[in-house]
């Protein structure tokens, strides 16, 4: 595997681990671990495809990332 391949299994990695941990009822959908994960992840799996320049997993990545910016702001304004 070479670092692009890295970079994407990081990502995918730490998507599937928030939505593992929502499902096991360990986090909630509107906590912050479960948006940081989501927003880093998608974050870095885009950044992954970006590299692959492999669009339409750069759109799909990149708005899972604004929207998991969306709710970390809304978490922050909440406190």
């Amino acid at each position: 595997m070479n670092y692009i391949d890295w970079t994407g299994f990081i990502g995918v990695t730490l998507l599937l681990l928030a939505f593992f941990l929502n499902l096991m009822a360990k986090i909630k959908t509107d906590s912050l671990t479960y948006l940081l994960l989501n927003f880093f992840g998608a974050g870095i799996a885009c950044l992954a495809s970006v590299l692959l320049n492999y669009m339409p997993f750069v759109i799909l990545e990149g708005c899972w990332a604004l929207v998991s910016a969306v709710g970390l702001v809304k978490l922050a304004t909440k406190l």
